[in-house]
């Protein structure tokens, strides 16, 4: 299978937009995406971008992607966040997201980052085997903590 990895542009975003969606119904989420094309292409490619966007590219078509930002820990100094590192299903075990995780170590060190970081959901036997046979540690004794949008509105509703 003969396939790129590039930096992503504004004409990829509606594609990267459809590999979220897929994701979300993945992860049996499918009506929690928000985010759209245009949101995509606002906070990617504006004057101050929020995340940086790897595409896996075969016959014209955008079959993968890895969105990244920058955060900063308290113990390491700066790092990356790999928000999602995503193959669309007719696509995977061809080494597309390998190449992908490859692109964003190389970009994080790139960076002089401390660490590179993300989430694997607990069932997602695949990947969790592909992280710990390219030597990341997946971290089971933490738990990931959201305020979503409802929760922050409530919570400063509480601060009144």
């Amino acid at each position: 299978m003969n396939f790129t990895i590039r930096d992503a542009t504004k004409n990829d975003m509606p594609s990267v937009l459809g590999l979220i969606k897929e994701l979300a119904i993945f992860e049996k989420e499918p009506d929690a995406v928000e985010v759209t094309t245009t949101s995509l292409i606002e906070d990617g490619f504006g004057n101050n971008p929020a995340f940086k966007c790897f595409v896996a590219e075969t016959n014209n078509k955008v079959v993968g992607a890895a969105i990244v930002y920058n955060r900063f820990s308290t113990w390491k100094g700066k790092i990356l966040h790999l928000e999602d590192l995503i193959v669309s299903q007719d696509m995977r075990n061809h080494g597309i997201g390998t190449s992908l995780l490859d692109e964003v170590v190389k970009y994080g060190h790139s960076l002089g980052v401390k660490r590179i970081n993300w989430e694997v959901i607990s069932w997602n036997d695949g990947a969790i085997k592909l992280y710990e046979r390219k030597g990341a540690k997946v971290l089971r004794d933490w738990n990931v903590v959201h305020l979503d949008e409802s929760g922050i509105k409530n919570y400063i509703a509480k601060l009144s």
